[in-house]
């Protein structure tokens, strides 16, 4: 798969600055929702960009550091459980990109968004059903957002040790269920995603 191919068609027309956005983090019980916005050069690619799931934890913290160092210009959003809680977690992730575009220092010229959310910009923007995969800049995106989370769970790892926050980074696992069953929520559970546990 040529993962420039959207960039590609995108310079074609006559746009040089494209932004690509990801998020992570829309369903685990606790913790954020993260979106990152990259604008990467076209011509300096780093080899091994893809969907951050398809990388092990060490390969996205190498890639991560290249990819914050090489882009021109990248930034990072997330949305707390509190605000999730109050807005859905649907309008959260969307809030969250429309940060990260907004954030970028430099304005992009178009915007590709994994999935099929539509933000609230004035920048034309297209959605990528499976982009992290398939577009080099939504892919650059999915790995800092997912490497930027991953590490804020092991800090809440040991703010709160019960729930196994470094292993389950707030999914739904057996264990965190069980833990919620037991010790209740903390502050960074999100209420409306665990209500089927705790009382």
């Amino acid at each position: 798969m040529d993962k420039l191919s959207y960039e590609r068609e995108l310079n074609g027309l006559g746009y040089n600055l494209i932004c690509g956005v990801d998020e992570v983090g829309r369903g685990p019980l606790a913790g954020p929702v993260v979106c990152a916005a990259v604008i990467m050069p076209e011509d300096d690619i780093i080899d091994g960009v893809d969907d951050s799931k398809k990388l092990t934890a060490k390969k996205r913290e190498k890639l991560d550091a290249l990819i914050r160092e090489k882009a021109i210009a990248w930034s990072i959003c997330l949305i707390e459980p509190q605000i999730i809680d109050q807005i859905n977690i649907l309008q959260a992730t969307r809030l969250c990109m429309k940060n990260a575009v907004e954030s970028l220092k430099i304005k992009p010229d178009f915007v590709l968004t994994d999935g099929n959310m539509t933000l609230d910009i004035s920048v034309p923007q297209r959605h990528v059903i499976g982009g992290d995969a398939a577009s080099y800049s939504i892919g650059a995106a999915s790995i800092i957002a997912k490497v930027y989370r991953d590490a804020l769970m092991d800090k809440y790892a040991a703010d709160y040790p019960a729930y196994g926050f470094d292993r389950n980074k707030g999914y739904g696992t057996a264990a965190h269920i069980a833990a919620i069953k037991e010790c209740g929520l903390c502050p960074v559970h999100r209420r409306s995603f665990t209500k089927k546990w705790a009382f």
